[in-house]
């Protein structure tokens, strides 16, 4: 057997963080078990579904990397083969025809609050329906027994079937319920595992029963408990980023998030840091807790920092770059190869991009550079003459790092100062900040020129 996987947002929102664990979960799961990872676009809600929607989906499932096996299935286009099935149910017995209008179904629940509907055309011979009424098709659920889903996370979970209605699969005007539109489209895409948030686990008794009325094999289901914020509360907005591209825009890179997100709910022992091939290796969906997950964005700077740290320089470079192409007043032509000399400094403490962008902006600004408040208080007349001295002394160095450290050094000793004195208004010069790089890196990223340049500025 296949394992297939699908993945089946509704284009009515962006993709939010909730959907994007259960693609990451789908896709992990399939590849775990050398299988085939889907993805179905549920656009049967024609004034909510929007085509901005379906691509930010696409977009968002192409930034995390969760390539799928084919083309996306759009469930609108398939409204003739849903219908087809709901006549075939009726057909063979297994869903009937129903004219109850909503001021008769109105009624009959204001009679009995909590009525679980059994439409009185159950059992009544489908000819005598009115000719000039369409009817709606129903399913003759069972009345008796339990229905019974052996869930790889929740367990063995059942319901009455009492507690279930005769739901309607096939409106009057022929479109298909959402209940029976997903069923009929996991049977013909062959999906084996079902793996979804654990807010449909109600869905799955009623889809069931669907499928046992049709005679298929039901796939294996598997509910995840759903993400929570640190208060313990459904996700939402005021938690933060909800929206998957968000998190793009908030400095996340995507191996990152996907690392945090398989984490939120799975584990194995210890292990925090874990590669894409190392995820598909490992995880398996029985391994899911049960209980709710808890966002918790320290943990995600924190590991996001890691794989900032891991990532290429040359990538890192294009992506600052990208990030500081909407900032006024800089010269990016002269600051690409500084910030790509730097990059393996810069990274060390960046625990997002917007960081890591934003201690980067100096190796890009022309002069006068600007000096930040605590730069500017903390450059004394002392330091200006020490720039002054300095200056002199680098013009005639070899402009490379072992040089450049025993001239520091040197100058230092012989200005009877302690090394930071020097190094802390040199550092204000050449980056307009008390925060910088190690300064041998950054003069050798900024160049003999530049450098000089800069020092010469804010020389007394």
């Amino acid at each position: 057997m296949t394992v297939r996987t699908r993945f089946a947002p509704s284009p009515t929102g962006m993709l939010h963080i909730g959907g994007a664990r259960t693609a990451l979960f789908n896709y992990l799961f399939s590849r775990h078990h050398g299988g085939e990872f889907l993805l179905r676009i549920e656009d049967t809600d024609k004034e909510r579904s929007t085509q901005a929607a379906t691509q930010a989906i696409l977009d968002g499932l192409a930034w995390l990397g969760l390539e799928t096996d084919a083309p996306p299935v759009y469930q609108s286009k398939r409204a003739a083969r849903h219908a087809e099935v709901a006549h075939a149910m009726v057909a063979a017995g297994k869903a009937y025809k129903c004219w109850l209008s909503a001021d008769e179904l109105k009624a009959m629940r204001e009679a009995n609050p909590g009525l679980k509907v059994r439409s009185p055309w159950r059992d009544r011979d489908p000819g005598t329906g009115p000719n000039d009424v369409a009817p709606a098709i129903r399913l003759r659920a069972p009345q008796e027994g339990e229905t019974v889903v052996e869930d790889l996370v929740q367990g063995t979970v059942r319901v009455a079937n009492a507690e279930l209605d005769d739901m309607i699969i096939l409106r009057s005007d022929g479109t298909p319920t959402y209940q029976h539109a997903v069923v009929v489209d996991d049977h013909d895409m062959e999906i084996t595992h079902v793996i979804r948030g654990d807010d449909h686990l109600t869905n799955t008794f009623r889809q069931a029963q669907i499928y046992d009325a049709m005679g298929w094999e039901r796939p294996r289901f598997a509910h995840v408990p759903l993400i929570h914020g640190a208060d313990g509360h459904k996700l939402s907005k005021r938690h933060g980023a909800v929206s998957v591209m968000e998190f793009d825009v908030q400095g996340y890179l995507p191996e990152a998030l996907c690392n945090y997100l398989m984490r939120l709910g799975w584990s194995h022992g210890d292990l925090e840091v874990i590669s894409r091939d190392e995820a598909i290796r490992l995880f398996d969906i029985v391994d899911v807790n049960r209980g709710a997950a808890r966002m918790d964005y320290a943990k995600l700077n924190n590991l996001n920092g890691v794989w900032i740290r891991a990532a290429e320089d040359a990538r890192l470079t294009e992506m600052v770059l990208a990030r500081l192409a909407g900032r006024e007043g800089l010269d990016l032509t002269a600051g690409a190869p500084r910030i790509a000399a730097l990059m393996p400094e810069l990274k060390q403490r960046a625990k997002t991009m917007i960081e890591l962008a934003d201690s980067a902006v100096f190796l890009a600004r022309p002069l006068p550079l600007p000096l930040d408040a605590k730069a500017a208080a903390a450059l004394t007349d002392e330091g200006r003459a020490l720039l002054a001295g300095f200056k002199t002394i680098l013009a005639g160095t070899d402009f490379e790092r072992e040089a450049i450290d025993a001239a520091l050094r040197a100058f230092a000793e012989a200005q009877g100062k302690k090394l930071g004195q020097i190094a802390q208004p040199l550092r204000i010069a050449l980056t307009g900040s008390t925060v910088s790089p190690g300064i041998d890196a950054t003069l050798l990223a900024l160049g003999r020129d530049e450098a000089l340049a800069r020092i010469a500025a804010l020389a007394g």
